[in-house]
């Protein structure tokens, strides 16, 4: 991984696992992408890049990694699809159940199939937001259901599953979409109000898988399948930006990052929005505010909604 052991180079005194808000938990796994390979390299370009990038965010007037960001050991389980899942379940949970503030950079998009499962997991009522290119609703692909084609097939079963930025998909998909909750960019296009039909759709609690082939390839080319007609940067942080202050989001991922070599950019891209993104999350919160990863919607305090065994590690 990164030749640095905290992300973005941030002094010790943020990064320790202890003290930390945010955890960040690399997942190199390219296992079953099918056409542009180099998944397995984004985390790495992926905090490269965070090295060489500023640390105040001008838009929010924040630092926001003085409010703690640990970088987590990368997983590096790639055995077999199922396996990878399972490891990322595992990790994802042991850290939601420490109240951190859980994200993770993958890595191909199966991974979230794990993210998501433990978040559903630990928080009522979940809201998946996921911002992409492809439908990803397959049953099963190429012979496992942890296919990368796969990954909000189980999110559709059991969770209030939103899709924006849609616009590519197999018929069959269409059997497991629910369209009123499917925004395809031909029509955001053309729909001034997508943003605010998108949140009126979501629960209070919201998890965000962001896979980057949801933005156009002109500011997003290192992608394994970039398609045309994507979003924008500012539109899509205008747009991130209601979310976080409308709802209580409880952790995100960010996946398909395919770095190329002689084209940075989309690391910086990718290390920006992942930035941002904490920006939103803890704009207007005092670095010394504690954390509390439960969203507080029927007065109960602490993690009594959380829906995890104590037991499991």
């Amino acid at each position: 991984m990164s030749t640095t052991k905290n992300y973005a180079g941030i002094p010790d005194k943020f990064a320790q696992l202890e003290t930390a808000k945010v955890i960040l938990i690399p997942v190199p796994y390219d296992g079953t992408s099918t056409w542009g390979k180099g998944a397995d390299k984004g985390p790495q370009a992926f905090l490269e890049a965070s090295e060489n990038m500023e640390l105040y965010d001008i838009e929010t007037n924040t630092e926001v990694y003085e409010q703690g960001i640990h970088l987590a050991e990368a997983i590096t389980e790639n055995s077999s699809p199922e396996a990878v899942v399972n490891a990322v379940h595992k990790r994802t949970k042991k850290y939601i159940k420490r109240n951190k503030f859980v994200t993770l950079f993958g890595g191909e998009h199966s991974i979230s199939i794990g993210t998501i499962r433990a978040f559903n997991e630990c928080f009522d009522n979940l809201t998946v937001l996921q911002i992409d290119a492809h439908a990803d609703l397959r049953e099963s692909y190429e012979g496992t259901k942890y296919n990368h084609a796969c990954a909000v097939h189980e999110a559709s079963q059991t969770t209030n599953l939103i899709q924006v930025g849609i616009r590519s998909m197999d018929a069959i998909e269409k059997t497991f979409m629910d369209e009123e909750k499917t925004f395809f960019a031909h029509d955001m296009a053309q729909d001034e109000y997508w943003m605010d039909k998108v949140i009126e759709a979501m629960t209070d609690n919201v998890l965000i898988t962001f896979d980057l082939d949801a933005f156009d390839p002109s500011i997003m080319p290192s992608t394994g399948t970039p398609e045309p007609g994507g979003l924008l940067w500012y539109e899509t942080l205008e747009f991130l930006k209601q979310v976080f202050e409308e709802k209580n989001v409880v952790g995100f991922d960010i996946v398909e990052l395919c770095p190329n070599p002689t084209e940075k950019s989309s690391d910086f891209l990718a290390a920006k929005l992942y930035y941002k993104m904490l920006s939103y999350k803890f704009m207007g919160k005092a670095v010394d505010e504690e954390y509390d990863n439960t969203y507080d919607v029927d007065g109960k305090a602490g993690n009594k909604g959380l829906k995890f065994e104590d037991d499991e590690d």
